[in-house]
């Protein structure tokens, strides 16, 4: 493993900002795989930091196939981390609405002008995301529907769904798209949280990123077995997904799936989890009044099907998708 400063802006009065590195193996670029872009995706950046411990460890034990080369990048904006802040802390803007970048621009275009150009000549590109609206997801791979997708590749992380969005005028300024237009396969990969840390979200995008990897002839088959060595437990499951015999995924359309939106404004009292199948008819949450404590409205389910996104915040807004169904 090797760490290093692949960005830096100098500054006059504090240390200067840094975007750091980890590469893995040397020869063809495989993999790039970036954790937060936003300053509040700390369950992005901690998994991000159990790859990393898991890629050392197979390296070490000569797990990792020669001739390739990994880089992990845990943050994009480790300077809105530091003080809690989503977006970058002088003007608010997101990074993850500036590439391919400027190098000429404001702070963040030059950010993603200077990333973008060291992390576009990789084959293969996963970014763990987070969601517009504060919430909890299924765990899936979301991708980009450019005419470049490739929707087979996607099969590869085993995860239980495979979401295909169309491109809105603002998506084209985010990585998943660039990424795309410049020739590399991208992913983003959604887990259930993104300000808290959920273990065992975590733990199952990191062994969807390796049995990725192994499906790419990228890390040795037997990586998995060390893997397992350490959890000190080997079922039926793990050993399918060692010979790569991973679950097929569910393709879907982001526009099948169905909205529902509170009327009023207040507080957001769930009655359901993500994952869980409903039928039509379901109590999903109540609205309350904030002052008053009275029920304003009761969500209930459209149709059957299963909770894809739940709203997790204690307020929610009037017309917001508070949770979202896959009929």
């Amino acid at each position: 493993m090797k760490k290093e400063v692949l960005y830096t802006i100098p500054s006059l009065y504090r240390d200067d900002f840094r975007i750091q590195g980890y590469r893995f193996g040397s020869g063809q670029k495989a993999l790039c795989v970036v954790g937060s872009l936003r300053g509040n995706e700390y369950q992005q950046i901690y998994t991000c930091s159990k790859l990393v411990k898991q890629l050392r460890q197979l390296e070490e034990s000569g797990n990792l196939c020669e001739g390739k080369e990994i880089l992990v990048i845990p943050s994009l904006n480790p300077g809105s981390m530091n003080i809690g802040k989503r977006f970058w802390p002088t003007d608010n803007t997101d990074i993850n609405r500036m590439f391919p970048g400027y190098a000429l621009g404001e702070t963040t275009q030059r950010i993603a002008a200077g990333v973008f150009r060291i992390i576009s000549e990789y084959q293969n590109g996963i970014q763990f995301a987070s969601f517009y609206m504060p919430g909890k997801f299924c765990p899936h791979v979301r991708i980009m529907k450019t005419g470049y997708e490739n929707v087979e590749k996607a099969r590869q992380f085993g995860l239980p769904y495979i979401v295909l969005k169309v491109p809105r005028p603002y998506d084209t300024t985010t990585l998943n798209y660039n990424w795309q237009i410049w020739e590399t396969d991208a992913f983003s990969l959604y887990g259930t949280t993104t300000e808290r840390i959920d273990e065992e979200s975590a733990q199952e995008l990191v062994e969807a990123i390796l049995r990725f990897l192994r499906a790419n002839g990228i890390v040795k088959q037997e990586g998995n077995a060390t893997m397992q060595g350490q959890r000190g437990k080997q079922d039926a499951e793990e050993n399918d997904v060692r010979q790569n015999n991973v679950p097929d995924s569910h393709v879907l359309a982001d526009r099948e799936l169905v909205s529902v939106r509170p009327r009023y404004s207040g507080i957001f009292r769930g009655k359901i989890q993500v994952g869980e199948r409903v039928k039509a008819g379901q109590l999903l949450a109540e609205i309350l009044d904030a002052c008053e404590g009275e029920c304003l409205e009761t969500l209930r389910a459209p149709v059957d099907g299963v909770v894809f996104f739940e709203h997790d915040n204690p307020m929610v807004y009037a017309n917001t998708a508070a949770i979202k169904l896959l009929p």
